[in-house]
């Protein structure tokens, strides 16, 4: 069964639009009618740059761990455009490999800099426009953050990080704005073929299905969802 959702006349921002996930969340939102806005901290014209069709979407590049490039770019999007409906946030990243008495600070502060904190100053500025359109927020955050793993305990806690905020804006804007997660757990991208080049690709999540997910979940049809980290790692 498949349905369609129109979100013309609405407006959504994505960070990490450049990435995987994010250019799939950017042509999800695209296709629905909606007027897209990408932020990133890579350049479109760039090779890891993934977006298809960049001369669709709003760009504003900027840092988003830095709450001034932040603030700057939200309030650009809401002066340019009149409002803020949807925060996709994308941007985020992983590292391990290591185990916690190896790990350097600085992988630490990256880690929660990339995953965590872009999604805390992202929707610190957005709340505001959102309830403004009674929108909705929808943040990445994992599989794996469900339980401590070998290796890759910073990443993991980053992602719980995520996890726990969304359930506090979500309790926090009862009534106005709505706020989920999603949890994938391998996403089939070009960076994790490379990085995993022996792993079963098939077991893997296409971000085309995650960004459908995340579509829905900024949906009416979902408007009785809030809190929620809802899985999107498939059938294994």
């Amino acid at each position: 069964m498949s349905f369609e959702l129109d979100f013309d006349g609405e407006v959504a921002l994505v960070t990490g639009v450049g990435g995987a996930l994010g250019s799939a969340v950017a042509d999800a939102f695209l296709e629905a009618g909606t007027t897209v806005c990408g932020s990133d901290i890579i350049e479109p014209n760039t090779e890891d740059f993934l977006l298809s069709e960049p001369d669709r979407v709003d760009f504003y590049q900027a840092d988003f761990s830095d709450e001034n490039d932040v603030a700057e770019v939200i309030d650009a999007v809401v002066d340019d455009h009149g409002r803020l409906d949807y925060l996709l946030n994308i941007a985020g990243t992983w590292r391990g490999g290591t185990p916690i008495h190896e790990t350097d600070a600085d992988t630490f502060d990256f880690l929660f800099d990339v995953n965590l904190k872009t999604m805390f100053l992202a929707s610190k500025h957005a709340i505001p426009h959102l309830r403004a359109a009674e929108g909705a927020i929808v943040s990445v955050s994992a599989r794996s953050s469900l339980e401590g793993g070998e290796g890759d305990g910073i990443y993991r806690a980053s992602k719980a990080g995520v996890r726990l905020l969304t359930e506090t804006i979500a309790e926090e804007n009862l009534g106005t704005v709505r706020a989920n997660a999603v949890m994938p757990s391998v996403i089939d991208t070009p960076m994790n073929r490379e990085m995993m080049p022996d792993s079963d690709f098939e077991s893997w999540v296409d971000p085309k299905d995650i960004a459908d997910v995340m579509l829905f979940l900024c949906s009416d049809a979902a408007a009785v969802t809030s809190g929620a980290a809802v899985p999107v790692y498939g059938e294994v």
